[in-house]
């Protein structure tokens, strides 16, 4: 909305320095800038409603012990991300882009879904909230909208099929029809993924954030000529704008970490994790990046790997010996780390010092083909 209202009035009065409102780094700026002071500014309203509704985490009985202390903990703070998400877009974004709402309609169903999760669990008591089956159900949907409208649209003609391989200069790789089921395929398995990251005070939005960073980066490089050429990538006209969304993103996660470092005072719960998780899916796959994915969303890729690993290994021994044995002590693997004896905020900074070594790594791939 600012976008175009500073636009008319350079066009129409011509005052300098308006021009700058033009720019896609100053308003991605602009963007985070909002959603750090929106999460600030709403968080604790939300907190306080949480509390007074005794909206508040359940005990885990699949995580450790030490986790019980923190049931009646207030959840369902994604909301608060999600605020501090999508108002700084509708301000700052180029509201005629079709990347800007594909994207906003995506986060905003996938935070749908996982409110109807949250909100089953501690409004209705319902033990498992949402049943999964229901839940991928609406993550696929999602996945069936993202895909249609990217494979079919006339404005992603050119490259509808397509995607890029990391460390390879010239190499992409045509799904043709299939890509739609890549699409689903993707954003069900980082939605996912983030979900499962999101057991520790700030692991999740944290390491969110910094993800963030990168794609901020790549998707800037991506929607411009003269960067995507310099670089050797595809360049993708009108892509730029999904930087304003990351940095949206980056100003609300390290908003709600505010709240949510250790001890935490509100859980981001399915509501903010199944739809963030979604959102990074979702623009890797925009910037025919989603093969970069295991790295720089290298975190939540582990983290979902140390729960196959563990699930799959049990009933292959309970099978064989007719005794389950595990690899880790508990997944996913953070819980591993818990149980070894490593402290909560430790394990925490270490995740974010290895998502950071992802990020610059992620960056580093464009160069080193």
């Amino acid at each position: 909305m600012f976008y175009y209202l500073l636009e008319y009035i350079n066009k129409t009065f011509g005052p300098p320095g308006f021009d700058v409102f033009r720019f896609i780094t100053f308003r991605a700026a602009a963007a985070a800038i909002t959603a750090l002071v929106i999460s600030w500014l709403v968080g604790p309203r939300i907190i306080r409603i949480l509390k007074e509704k005794q909206i508040g985490e359940s005990a885990k009985l699949e995580a450790p012990a030490s986790h019980r202390a923190k049931a009646g903990t207030p959840t369902m703070g994604g909301l608060i991300v999600l605020a501090a998400v999508v108002i700084p877009v509708l301000l700052w974004g180029e509201l005629h882009n079709t990347y800007v709402w594909l994207l906003l309609l995506a986060t905003v169903l996938l935070g749908t879904v996982g409110f109807i999760d949250d909100y089953l669990k501690v409004v209705k008591k319902y033990p498992k909230g949402l049943i999964g089956e229901y839940k991928i159900v609406g993550q696929v949907l999602v996945g069936i909208i993202v895909g249609s409208v990217l494979y079919f649209g006339p404005e992603f003609s050119h490259y509808n099929s397509i995607t890029t391989v990391p460390f390879f200069k010239n190499l992409t790789l045509d799904f043709g029809i299939l890509y739609i089921p890549m699409i689903i395929f993707v954003i069900v398995a980082t939605s996912n993924a983030v979900n499962l990251t999101d057991g520790l005070d700030g692991l999740a939005i944290g390491t969110l954030s910094i993800t963030f960073i990168s794609v901020a980066v790549i998707s800037y490089a991506t929607g411009r000529v003269d960067f995507s050429n310099y670089l050797n990538i595809i360049y993708l006209p009108r892509s730029g704008e999904l930087a304003v969304f990351s940095a949206a993103v980056i100003g609300a996660g390290f908003g709600f970490l505010w709240y949510n470092a250790y001890p935490a005072q509100v859980f981001m719960g399915d509501t903010g994790s199944l739809a963030l998780g979604g959102a990074l899916g979702v623009i890797m796959v925009m910037i025919k990046k989603e093969l970069l994915l295991p790295i720089v969303g290298g975190i939540f890729f582990a983290e979902t790997v140390s729960v196959l690993i563990q699930k799959s290994y049990f009933k292959y021994t309970k099978k064989k010996y007719g005794q389950g044995k595990r690899v880790f002590r508990m997944a996913p693997i953070h819980h591993h780390f818990e149980l070894l004896g490593w402290p909560e905020p430790k394990i925490v900074m270490r995740f974010y010092i290895v998502a950071i070594i992802l990020a610059i790594l992620s960056l580093a791939t464009f160069k080193v083909r």
